[in-house]
């Protein structure tokens, strides 16, 4: 783990060595997630370029070592003051700046144009919020944007609120989601399998990225579930870390007998919840169950990756608050891809459903699947906008 991270706040950066850089920001983990098979695009198409991705969170920057090692270099974002960023800048000179989603600092901005880098936005989304958040500060909003050289807008309604907010439409195009690009590690499904028959037969559901207020209906509808099938297994995996020691507690005030997937990832046959207290092993856990609830959805947050379910052709159930990611929710629902509940006794009857219809369960499964298959491609349209920058360059 990176170890000089307030110098780095600072802009203490060293130097790329004489190497040609690119420069790749991932706010956190989420959005290190959903840039992960660009930063591996990357790494093929520019190899003899330093590749530098920075993280404004400590779980992001673990993400980005576990995943990359020292293929990449990992610095965290300097705070947006003027001298910060100069020296960052000055520091990675990078041929050119990638900023994954939307996080814009005018100060950087500033810094990476006056020393001509250009700059470009993927996966660009702006929600409602964060839209009416740049409205207020139009003229800002407006410099800030005429300086990126290209963005690369998940929907057409991102691309017409980055227009409105005063991007050149000539430098907004509407590439999808990268996230439908998402790459499935090989001998993910392997070891998903291994797993599961290492738990014997039962039905196993998982809540992946959960949120205080969420945890306690997830398990009141486990609750309701075991009534119907005692032998149940809930894999329980709460979104921050710091809420691993919680949510066990919480589990164990509920009655259920709680294994930590750290301790013991075998679980024995009494166990009714897996508490997921790992980072980077949701996937593996996901393909290890017959449905996914995906959290952040039934508080509002505004949910989470659903599509990382979908790919592996697991049942994907949410809430109702799914603001930042609309039209993916939209899409899979519309598909049969998605069944969506308001509270956990919805929830509970859901998980009853599916449990005992398994050709509505496979194909809900396989809906999922099909979405994410068919709408993949913002990857290669993104690489080849970013080629003909470096070129123009």
């Amino acid at each position: 783990m990176p170890t000089h991270s307030r110098l780095e706040r600072l802009g203490f950066v060293p130097e790329t060595g004489g190497r040609p850089c690119l420069w790749l920001h991932a706010a956190s983990f989420g959005e290190v997630v959903t840039a992960t098979p660009l930063i591996r695009a990357l790494l093929d198409d520019f190899p003899a370029h330093a590749l530098v991705v920075t993280t404004m969170t400590r779980t992001g920057a673990e993400r980005v070592q576990a995943i990359f090692g020292d293929r990449v270099r990992h610095h965290f974002l300097p705070l947006d003051y003027p001298l910060a960023t100069r020296r960052f800048v000055a520091r990675l000179d990078p041929q050119l700046a990638i900023v994954a989603e939307t996080e814009l600092w005018p100060n950087l901005l500033a810094a990476c144009r006056r020393r001509r880098v250009p700059v470009v936005i993927v996966n660009g989304r702006l929600g409602a919020s964060t839209y009416r958040f740049y409205r207020r500060f139009a003229a800002l909003s407006r410099g800030m944007l005429t300086s990126i050289a290209w963005i690369g807008a998940k929907s057409p309604e991102d691309a017409e609120r980055f227009t409105a907010l005063g991007a050149s439409a000539g430098r907004v195009t509407v590439t999808g989601a990268l996230k439908f690009d998402l790459a499935l590690d090989e001998g993910l499904a392997d070891a998903s399998e291994t797993l599961r028959l290492s738990w014997g037969k039962r039905f196993v559901w998982i809540a992946g990225s959960t949120h205080a207020g969420e945890d306690e209906q997830v398990l009141a509808a486990h609750a309701q579930l075991r009534h119907h099938d005692p032998t149940a297994l809930l894999i329980l995996v709460p979104r921050h870390p710091q809420r691993f020691e919680a949510v066990e507690t919480l589990c164990r005030e509920r009655g259920e007998s709680v294994v930590r997937f750290s301790e013991n990832p075998s679980v024995n046959s009494a166990a009714t919840v897996l508490l997921g207290d790992t980072m980077g092993d949701l996937m593996r856990l996901y393909g290890c169950a017959d449905v996914a609830f995906v959290g952040g959805s039934l508080v509002p947050i505004g949910g989470h990756n659903l599509l990382e379910p979908a790919a592996l052709g697991v049942p994907v159930v949410s809430g109702p608050h799914l603001e930042s990611l609309r039209e993916i929710a939209e899409s899979l629902a519309e598909h049969q891809a998605r069944l969506e509940v308001a509270d956990a006794d919805a929830l509970a009857q859901v998980l009853i459903a599916l449990h005992d219809d398994n050709e509505r369960r496979l194909g809900l499964g396989a809906a999922g699947r099909a979405v994410v298959a068919a709408n993949r491609g913002a990857l290669a349209r993104t690489r080849e906008r970013i080629a003909r920058v470096m070129h123009q360059k």
